[in-house]
């Protein structure tokens, strides 16, 4: 089980109430169409939210990989601290800095806000926080402490000051200039994420954030950065279905089809509809047979490539024809190219153009924000499950943990769970550790 110091839990305190400070901003910022400001103190920290990932995850490991407890254990957790939270900013300042009610009051709405936050939560931690605890980990201790330090006097301070002015009536002033403060910050991010939306779609800020007919302003228009991301990720869904249902109905074998821990998502797939449309845009008007030829040849390049990939880096197989005939080392085949030729045509003239159109309908502001989102967790995603494929490979040589971040892993993702996740997976000698 992991063991946080004194330390680590309050730098995630402080952490994670500065991102719950971001989202809870951004979120109420953009339904109100205003700036509106989540926090109790001057600081951007959301003060509630810290507190309770500082519980959580000293909470969630010790509940395995029981997802159900973990669910109920963070809502309840989420429920008492907003509870406890909201009741103490009201008796303090008799003022209502923020929209809250008791999360006991048994209300639909409160109940399903609670299940989505502890959904979030969860997510977060299973995929967010190892990546922060593998930062933490190269992070030197002293700069730890100093910031430790710095944040919790701050902290303190701004607390102190908001007494001072319940005490002296003051509240109102204090209040507004708290606003002022974190308007500026507002003020500054909001300031900069429009210049780079101004630089991708000339115009935007004068026709507004939802696109209307006629507009000119087409988001991920032809080949661009968010049209490659929206395609990989529909894509590697997809894929991922597809393969499942056919390795089960043809081979009898339903099991885990997916690259990640988290998601039906196959990066192969994903990342295999990229390659295509990347290399193939030139040839959507070119007779069948030449974008059939490009497919055979750029599709069976592309998986005997992967398949090497897995090998050297994480030294795994996740699949082997050496059993087939005409296969080429084992990663690839003749076949399977004539495949790759065949879906090539398939998703150039039938499928790649109407999903197209459909990204384009997405509004600008909205498609990019959830373009930011979508790479922040696959990201995230991709990262924890290298790591959790490199310590299942070294585990077997050096089975006790060394630091925080391997211990996270040996306790969410043991040999079993590696193995139930991907049962075709086969360790090589790369992956030995040896």
């Amino acid at each position: 089980m992991l063991t946080y110091s004194f330390y680590d839990i309050f730098f995630y305190l402080l952490l994670y109430g500065f991102l719950g400070w971001v989202v809870e901003v951004g979120y109420y910022s953009v339904r109100d169409g205003h700036f509106v400001n989540r926090g109790f103190i001057s600081l951007p920290l959301h003060v509630p939210c810290g507190i309770s990932f500082a519980l959580l995850i000293q909470v969630l490991p010790s509940l395995g990989r029981n997802f159900a407890l973990q669910f109920i254990a963070a809502a309840i957790i989420i429920a008492v601290v907003q509870s406890l939270s909201g009741e103490f900013s009201h008796r303090v300042s008799r003022l209502a800095r923020w929209e809250t009610e008791n999360a006991f009051t048994g209300s639909r709405k409160n109940w399903l806000e609670m299940a989505a936050r502890a959904a979030f939560v969860l997510l977060v931690y299973h995929v967010v926080h190892p990546i922060f605890l593998a930062g933490v980990s190269l992070m030197p201790r002293l700069v730890l402490h100093i910031i430790v330090w710095v944040g919790m006097t701050l902290l303190i301070l701004d607390f102190v000051t908001l007494l001072y002015a319940v005490r002296h009536r003051t509240l109102l002033v204090t209040d507004e200039i708290s606003r002022l403060n974190t308007q500026r910050i507002a003020n500054r991010i909001t300031r900069h994420i429009w210049e780079r939306l101004e630089k991708a779609y000339p115009g935007i800020e004068e026709t507004g954030w939802e696109r209307q007919p006629g507009e000119k302003i087409i988001f991920a228009k032809g080949i661009c950065w968010d049209k490659i991301i929206w395609v990989f990720l529909i894509c590697a869904l997809l894929g991922d279905i597809i393969e499942t249902f056919y390795c089960g109905l043809v081979d009898g074998q339903w099991m885990n089809r997916s690259s990640v821990l988290y998601g039906p998502f196959s990066f192969v797939w994903g990342i295999g509809a990229v390659v295509l449309t990347v290399a193939l845009q030139h040839m959507m008007d070119k007779s069948d047979r030449y974008i059939f030829i490009g497919g055979f040849f750029i599709g069976g390049t592309y998986e005997y490539m992967c398949s090497v990939f897995t090998e050297l880096v994480f030294g795994t197989v996740f699949w082997d024809y050496s059993d087939m005939p005409l296969n080429i080392g084992g990663r690839t085949n003749v076949l399977f190219c004539f495949f790759w030729g065949l879906l090539a045509m398939v998703w150039v003239k039938i499928l790649y153009p109407p999903l197209s159109r459909w990204i384009e309908k997405t509004p600008p502001l909205a498609g990019k924000i959830i373009t930011w989102i979508i790479v922040f967790f696959m990201v995230c995603n991709g990262l924890l499950t290298a790591g959790a494929m490199v310590r299942y490979n070294t585990r077997a040589v050096r089975p006790e943990p060394s630091g925080m971040v391997e211990e996270f892993l040996d306790a969410q993702y043991d040999d079993a769970f590696m193995e139930r996740r991907w049962p075709n997976m086969i360790v090589t000698e790369n992956g030995s550790g040896d």
